[in-house]
């Protein structure tokens, strides 16, 4: 069994490491500053770093990977629509390989960038469907557009949105309040954002991370999944200061909204 560990890195960042204890290798995912995963190592003398996974290119999630794999010969696997600073396998949508030994699929989720990718775990015995979504789906929100559309941003969400409600979303940031807090703003009614908001604020004021979400919470209370919902629609087409929008509209309405909150 695998265990699962955030490593912080600049101000709100998460590298996410894996870790197989009884073979004392583990694996990274999108190392955008080496320190925080070598002094890991340091603190576990003995272990291998075997692989290094990349969602998309933009530089707090691979710049580190240089030096990682100077220091442990990992291999490193990226998304092939992206530049990389580096890259071993490339890889795409609908692709299956292993991370360490648990099976992955490649999924191809533009939106953030364009070649932007998460890595699917299917569930495996007693543990549940593990998601590693980079910037595409956060905890309550989704990332920014930089490079693809609301339609492409869209679609990818609700291909994450499609699997299993016990799915375990590792995001890369810690934004989960700042998105709460928008949500509320959003769609004040919902018993559930509530609920969300102090569990959250406890961890946070403890020191503890606050990721990973599950689908299910996702779908109940993240506004980029629940467009269509009566009130969430009126805040929109209030803002949008007309009526009929369709749900790609209603999106781009809120991402723009969030963009300004």
């Amino acid at each position: 069994m695998l265990s699962i560990e955030p490593l912080a890195a600049f101000n709100d960042n998460y590298i996410w490491l894996l870790a197989d204890a009884e073979q004392q290798r583990c694996a990274v995912i999108d190392p955008g500053d080496a320190s925080p995963v070598l002094a890991w190592l340091d603190a576990h003398p003995g272990w291998r770093l075997e692989q290094i996974f990349i969602t998309h290119h933009h530089a707090d999630h691979v710049a580190g990977c240089r030096a990682l794999q100077a220091a442990s010969a990992a291999r490193i696997h990226g998304p092939a629509g992206e530049r990389l600073p580096v890259c071993d396998q490339w890889l795409h949508d609908g692709d299956q390989l292993t991370l360490l030994d648990r099976p992955v699929q490649v999924l191809h989720v533009p939106g953030h960038t364009l070649g932007h990718i998460a890595l699917y775990c299917p569930r495996q015995d007693n543990q549940p469907p593990l998601l590693f979504c980079g910037d595409t789906l956060f905890a309550a929100g989704c990332g920014r557009l930089f490079e693809g559309s609301p339609a492409q941003m869209l679609a990818s969400l609700k291909r994450l949105a499609s699997l299993d409600d016990d799915c375990l979303v590792y995001c890369t940031h810690e934004y989960t309040l700042s998105n709460l807090r928008f949500a509320l703003a959003v769609e004040p009614s919902n018993p559930h954002l509530q609920v969300w908001q102090e569990r959250v604020t406890a961890q946070r004021q403890a020191g503890l991370c606050s990721l990973p979400s599950r689908i299910d919470e996702e779908k109940a209370g993240n506004p980029f999944l629940r467009c269509l919902q009566p009130e969430i629609r009126q805040q929109l087409e209030q803002r949008a200061g007309r009526t009929a929008l369709d749900e790609v509209e209603l999106f781009a309405t809120l991402r723009a909204w969030k963009d300004v909150f």
